[in-house]
């Protein structure tokens, strides 16, 4: 009778050793009450509870959460913004304090969700009231930062921190979508008009330059060549000067008369102009008058030659 009793009683402590033990997985710590009043909490592995006395309250999640949003907001001048957002939020840390203030904050993680994606919302709607619609597309990072400095105190009170806020995309209403279409590309075909603006500009403005630099070279070239060419003139009157000088010399000194030199220049003039005319047609006076004229000019010019080289 008394080894039975033993027996059973070996069985009942058994069962009491058993109730008590307690998992805990890892990524989780155990909030444990005793009547109904916190009493401690229990890290992950095997722990032991007072079996009947102590209860696992709530077993809180230290590991990363994301929860995605999706929600509208008004602009300045009355535009409809749609956000599609996902925000990361974890538990600050594993200290006790922290993690007692998780458990109890709320009553359940469906209230302290919707109280964190109201707060969310509620502080990205501020933001955007704030704003007109062409600035909103810019400003995704002001927005993120705005929100986190708006709602971190908010979080570190419930014992949770906001670690990353991303805006995936953000749209309009279709008739504001298909305007802001119009003014891109408006602005690309302003833009691409003024390229083709500048680049015409260019094209002419190097074409000038160029013709301007080509007028240059041939005028200063056509210049180069007049003066070769005035100078080629002036040493063949020279050197005809002096033929005829040293030739009027010799002549006379010879007693001869030098009107003879001019008439053969004359005769050798107007076989020139038979020979070399190519048929056009000379009218020249051929009378005696005329014939002492023109002998009367090219000993003036030889005079006037002699006269240079002398001085």
């Amino acid at each position: 009778m008394n080894i039975l009793l033993d027996f059973w009683w070996v069985i009942v402590l058994a069962i009491i050793v058993f109730t008590g033990l307690v998992t805990v997985n890892q990524g989780t710590i155990a909030v444990i009450t005793l009547f109904g009043k916190y009493r401690r909490i229990l890290r992950p592995g095997l722990n032991f509870k007072v079996p009947v006395l102590e209860q696992v309250f709530k077993t809180v999640s230290i590991q990363n959460r994301s929860v995605e949003l999706e929600f509208q907001a008004v602009t300045l001048d009355q535009a409809n913004v749609y956000f599609k957002s996902m925000l990361l939020y974890s538990v600050i840390n594993q200290d006790e304090e922290t993690i007692k203030n998780v458990a109890f904050k709320f009553i359940s993680d469906k209230d302290l969700m919707q109280a964190l994606i109201r707060t969310v919302e509620g502080s990205i709607r501020g933001f955007v009231a704030t704003k007109k619609q062409a600035e909103i597309l810019l400003q995704r990072k002001e927005i993120v930062e705005f929100v986190k400095e708006q709602i971190d105190q908010s979080l570190e009170s419930w014992g949770y921190h906001l670690q990353d806020l991303q805006i995936n995309d953000i749209t309009f209403d279709q008739a504001i979508m298909e305007s802001m279409s119009r003014v891109v590309a408006s602005n690309n075909l302003k833009a691409a008009a003024e390229n083709e603006g500048q680049a015409l500009l260019i094209t002419k403005t190097k074409a000038a330059e160029a013709e301007g630099n080509a007028i240059k070279i041939a005028a200063t070239a056509e210049r180069e060549a007049a003066r070769l060419r005035g100078q080629g003139v002036a040493l063949f009157r020279e050197e005809v000067a002096k033929g005829m000088t040293q030739a009027a010399e010799q002549m006379k000194q010879a007693n001869l008369d030098t009107n003879v030199i001019l008439f053969s220049m004359w005769t050798e003039a107007i076989k020139n102009f038979a020979e070399l005319g190519r048929g056009n047609m000379l009218f020249l006076d051929g009378s005696p008058e005329g014939m002492q004229k023109t002998m009367q000019q090219i000993m003036g010019m030889v005079k006037m030659n002699t006269d240079k080289e002398k001085q």
